[in-house]
């Protein structure tokens, strides 16, 4: 998926190329695919009310790494040309068929959502990654999950990964139910609506957790989004569920008004 205002991250990845100038197959452009993972969109459909989702495939994805909850940091370009750089969550990733798909929202017009809005069947896709760790841990005794559109994506990749007898708890904040992605696991999820009201500082979010019914001790929570929600989550299980903050793993994906949290 994708995320919301412009992402960021606290995970150390390597620099990104800086966009060069147009033209479908200058030298810069060719230097730039030595370093960059290049995929051909092979769907391109609605996958909710405001969410397009993209297969994108070739020979090189079948050789990637990926961990669900990991990013692509997708170099926004069509037409042979090369954009800014956007990060966004692995949708589902098949390496025997070399295919992954990702979810973009359109959140309005920034460069992302131009770009989500555009990319059409046959386009190609240079990325990098995949890259993050905010992935599973295999271990928990069980599974809590909290954020809203931006984090959904990212959610459903965690939860097709869990086996069938893992618990799972959560809460997946959206608009409109329309909104909702088709995710796994989703009958042991809250499905919080806001409405109108703004993702950011979203108590709707805090009040849906806090009323999940959860086991006395600590599982492990994944917690994305707007950060000052996410941050508003994790006191509410340190200081209201007395969880050890090492069991609470975060990613903001973004905050009003700031770039740069991917």
């Amino acid at each position: 998926m994708t995320h919301s205002p412009q992402p960021a991250s606290s995970d150390t990845e390597p620099p990104v190329p800086q966009p060069v100038p147009s033209g479908p197959r200058n030298l810069r452009t060719r230097l730039l695919d030595l370093f960059v993972t290049t995929a051909t969109v092979l769907e391109a459909a609605p996958i909710a009310a405001r969410m397009r989702r993209f297969r994108l495939g070739g020979e090189a994805l079948g050789s990637l790494k990926f961990v669900p909850g990991q990013q692509l940091r997708i170099l926004t370009g069509t037409d042979g040309r090369v954009g800014d750089p956007r990060t966004y969550s692995v949708w589902h990733f098949d390496p025997a068929a070399a295919v992954l798909d990702l979810c973009v929202l359109d959140h309005g017009e920034g460069p992302g959502s131009r770009w989500g809005r555009a990319v059409e069947v046959g386009d190609q896709v240079r990325f990098r990654g995949p890259t993050g760790s905010f992935t599973l841990r295999a271990a928990a005794p069980y599974h809590l999950f909290a954020g809203e559109e931006t984090a959904a994506v990212a959610f459903g990749a965690m939860l097709a990964a869990l086996p069938d007898d893992a618990p799972v708890y959560g809460a997946v904040e959206t608009a409109t139910a329309a909104d909702r992605l088709p995710l796994p696991r989703a009958a042991d999820l809250s499905h919080p609506l806001r409405g109108t009201a703004s993702a950011a500082s979203s108590q709707v979010l805090v009040d849906a957790v806090r009323d999940l019914r959860l086991p006395d001790t600590p599982g492990v929570a994944y917690l994305a989004g707007e950060a000052r929600t996410i941050q508003s989550l994790r006191r509410h299980l340190v200081e209201e569920r007395g969880w050890p903050r090492k069991s609470v793993v975060m990613k903001p994906f973004w905050t009003p008004g700031k770039k740069g949290l991917e």
